[in-house]
Parts: C-alpha cells; sequence; structure tokens
C-alpha cells in the first residue's frame, strides 16, 4: 500500500506545508540498486588514541573503492585520501563546518577510549561535522564490547556509546543512520560485511542498532553474489516479506528453496519460478513435518546452507478475550515449529560449517503489544532461541541470528486501521514505515558468508522506531 501522505511531503506544496506546520517529515531513503558503489561521496574517518580498528578500517574502505576525506592513521593510501584545505591546518574539530565537502558517512573507532574522560573525543568528531553528511548519511561507531574490557572505567566508557549513536540517529535526520558496532578483540579481519552492509543502501531503514561481531575465520567473499553455491530455505516464502527475502537471496546467487502452506500453493509457485528456485507446500504445524522437510532437503540437496524463519501467523486479541486456541496456534507456528525443525536439522547434521540460521522476530517481542500477548509472546522467544543457541553452535561453525521487523508496508499492515497505520509509520526517525526489502537486505547480511563473525545478533528493522529499547 503506498504512503500517500509522505508522496505529498516530497511535492513542493507538501514541503512548504510540512515545514509551516511541524509536521513529520518523511525523507527519500537511498535504497540499494544493483550496481550502486557502497558510498556517493568520501567518508569522514577519525579515531580516539589508541584505537585498534582504524587502520583495518582504512584499508577495507580503500578496498572497497571508497575515497577517504580525512583519516587519522597514518597507513591511508595518500592515493584515495583528499585532505580539505578547511582542516588542513586546524584539524577536523575546527575546519568539518566550514567549508568541508558534503560526507557520505562519519567513521570514528572509539576502541581507544579507556575511561569516560576520553568520551570527549566524540563530541570534538562530531560536533563540528553534525551538518556534513549527505542526506542519507552514515554514521557507524566501533567499540570493543564492555565485557571484553581490561578495566570497570574502560567497560563504562564503551557502554556509553551506546547513548551516543541512538541519539544521533534521533538527531541528524533526513534518511541518516547510526549505528555502533561493537568489535571483540581478534576480530578485526571479519568486519567487512558488516562495514558494507551498514555503508549501503541495504541498511536505509536499520537505524540506531547495536551489532556485536566475534572472533571468527572469514573465507574469501564474491561481494557481487556473496551466495553462489549456496542453499536457502525460507519459510512463508508466498508473499511479503517471505517473498521478497527468497529473490533478494536468489540475486545474491543462492539456490532458493521457497516453503508456505498447500493454501498458498499458487503464490508459492509464482515466487519459486521468479527467482529460479523450488517449491515445498508444507504444514510445518504437522508431527512429522520436520522430518518431511529434513528428507525432502537430504534426498534432493543434500544440505541446506541458509535456514529463513519467515513463517508466522497473528492471531489478535486482548488476553482475557482470547481462545485457547488461538493463543496455541500462534506460539506454534511462530516459536515451536523453528525450535523443532532446527532440532531434527542440525541432529541430522544437514546444516553444514558455515551454516546461518536466521529467525524472524519483531519489535512487539522487545516492547509488547496490546491485543497481541500470542504474538509478543511468541517473537520474544524467537530472540530467546538466537541468544541461547548462538554459543552451542558456534562450536559448529553456524551462527544464528534475528530480525525484529518494525512497521513494514504490507498486505497485513495496510489493513490496519487509518489513525493507527498513520502512527505505526511516523513514530520512528525516518517518518515511515519500512519495506519488506529492508527485512531482506538485513537477513542476506546475515546469510552471508563474510558475517561469519556475527552471532547472537537481533536487529531492529524499524527505522528506529520510538517503541522498545
Amino acid at each position: 500500500m503506498s504512503d500517500r501522505y509522505a508522496s505529498f511531503a516530497h511535492t513542493g506544496p507538501g514541503r512548504a506545508l510540512v515545514k509551516r506546520l511541524g509536521l513529520p517529515d518523511p525523507p527519500k531513503l537511498r535504497r540499494h540498486r544493483p550496481g550502486d558503489p557502497l558510498t556517493t561521496a568520501p567518508v569522514r574517518l577519525d579515531a580516539a588514541s589508541g584505537g585498534r580498528l582504524v587502520e583495518p578500517l582504512a584499508k577495507l574502505l580503500t578496498s572497497a573503492g571508497v575515497e577517504i576525506s580525512h583519516s587519522s592513521t597514518a597507513t591511508t593510501d595518500p592515493a584515495t585520501t583528499t585532505t580539505d584545505p578547511a582542516t588542513a591546518a586546524t584539524g577536523p574539530a575546527e575546519g568539518a563546518g566550514r567549508g568541508v565537502p558534503p560526507q557520505a558517512a562519519l567513521l570514528y573507532d572509539a576502541t581507544g577510549i579507556t575511561d569516560s574522560s576520553g568520551l570527549r573525543a566524540l563530541f570534538d568528531f562530531f560536533h563540528p561535522l553534525a551538518r556534513a553528511l549527505h542526506p542519507s548519511g552514515r554514521v557507524i561507531v566501533f567499540g570493543t564490547p564492555p565485557e571484553s574490557c581490561g578495566t570497570p572505567r574502560e567497560a563504562t566508557a564503551q557502554r556509553a556509546l551506546e547513548g551516543l549513536t541512538r541519539s544521533i540517529g534521533k538527531e541528524f535526520g533526513r534518511g541518516t543512520t547510526a549505528q555502533l558496532v561493537y568489535v571483540a578483540p581478534g576480530a578485526e579481519r571479519a568486519v567487512e560485511s558488516t562495514l558494507r552492509f551498514l555503508l549501503s543502501g541495504r541498511s536505509a531503514y536499520v537505524s540506531g542498532q547495536v551489532v556485536r561481531i566475534g572472533p571468527a575465520e572469514v573465507p574469501e567473499v564474491d561481494w557481487a553474489r556473496p551466495l553462489d553455491g549456496r542453499i536457502a530455505l525460507v519459510t512463508g516464502a508466498a508473499r511479503g516479506i517471505g517473498a521478497k527475502v527468497a529473490e533478494v537471496l536468489a540475486a545474491d546467487g543462492a539456490r532458493v528453496v521457497a516453503l508456505d502452506v498447500p493454501a498458498a500453493g499458487d503464490a508459492l509457485a509464482e515466487v519459486a519460478n521468479a527467482v529460479g528456485g523450488t517449491a515445498v507446500q508444507l504444514d510445518l504445524t504437522a508431527p512429522d513435518a520436520p522430518l518431511r522437510l529434513a528428507d525432502h532437503l537430504a534426498d534432493r540437496y543434500g544440505r541446506v546452507d541458509v535456514l529463513v524463519h519467515n513463517a508466522g501467523i497473528t492471531r489478535d486479541k486482548t488476553l482475557g478475550r482470547m481462545t485457547p486456541d488461538w493463543w496455541d496456534s500462534v506460539l506454534e507456528v511462530n516459536l515451536t515449529s523453528q525450535e523443532r525443525i532446527n532440532d531434527v536439522l542440525l541432529d541430522r547434521e544437514l546444516i553444514p560449517r558455515g551454516g546461518r540460521l536466521i529467525s524472524v522476530s519483531s519489535i512487539a517481542g522487545i516492547a509488547g503489544n496490546r491485543g497481541q500477548t500470542n504474538y509478543a509472546t511468541s517473537k520474544a522467544g524467537v530472540i530467546g532461541l538466537v541468544q541461547s543457541m548462538a554459543p552451542m553452535l558456534a562450536e559448529r561453525g553456524i551462527t544464528v541470528n534475528a530480525v525484529a521487523p518494525g512497521f513494514i508496508e504490507t498486505r497485513l499492515t495496510a489493513r490496519i486501521p487509518l489513525a493507527l497505520r498513520e502512527a505505526g509509520r511516523r513514530m520512528n526517525s525516518m517518518a515511515q514505515g519500512g519495506l519488506p526489502v529492508d527485512v531482506a537486505q538485513t537477513i542476506a547480511w546475515f546469510a552471508s558468508p563474510g558475517s561469519a563473525g556475527v552471532t547472537g545478533n537481533v536487529v531492529r528493522v524499524c527505522g528506529q522506531s520510538l517503541l522498545g529499547a
């Protein structure tokens, strides 16, 4: 369903009215298109003294063809670095507000901050650059996980970074996203996949998030088709988010197995044919569904490299009015079926080393929602599944993560009463609903071979919703 308010706000009269009345101003977001570069302008890179990531970040940016307009590291290739005359003598803190060309992104390595007094370096970097970003700019701060810090003071300072990035996401506007990426010691070589995702248009509707990266062996990746040769199973693939996930994974090179209930057979076949994949009609709540699915995957493919648990239903009613059947059906489809399928596929070793488990949760599982106690319980359970399974699966070289969508424009949200629908669209930093492709691109990042160090994460795709954490 189209967002008529946003379409009007982008017209000349609409812009004037929005500005005059102080109405929500939804920006045009930069989303990924095939062949797009990571950024459309140079990026600014700097670091606190002693930062351990600035050198590898500079090398990654340079190898990806991203121009660095300024960096505190002497290792940056001069051929790809430009120093603006305004900053040549005064440094970034004084010169950036006076004539600095617009930047595509602001990247800061905060791993060198070891106590609260060192947080002043963040102000000195961001204060003069707050207005230097292109529309749909990117802010990424890199830190050390507090639990990996050597002293309580260092852990305190590193935890403070979360307040900085969440606030920047709400302040900078114009489609800017802001993220905090905690990189564990020893994980410096596992950053590239996350850096590419967060810099690109693929992360247009992801903001205010905290991503954790741990040490991992990362293979060589063809960034144009990172999933070449991989088998990807997508449940609930007949329509909406699931159909778009199938499309995006196929575009990244995966051979997609699209699964949905028999009642959605026609739509499922259309999706499978469109992406050059195969369709499986199966009710995941059937007692023998996990075994039947495992047999199919074993016989036809021998394995499944990427498993996307997208199937889900709603049966909305306040708890006092809800029937037992509605409670049971939502928990069975949204949570228990995932556990049962995971158990069988893992027991039969059909998910190999390097495999990816990805679940679709919801911000309802984080914030709760009136009239959705069953749904919110199931989606919070999905988060628990990810967090509890991550350490166990890490020993097998398998990652497990979840996306938590907010208001996404689908046929289901189109049925919401107008007032609630408008509230859902506007109550986020982007002042608009997301698209199914925003969820799909986040799932594709988790699915990438380059994301070997990304596990146990729950990333909201909600435009930094005002609801929840």
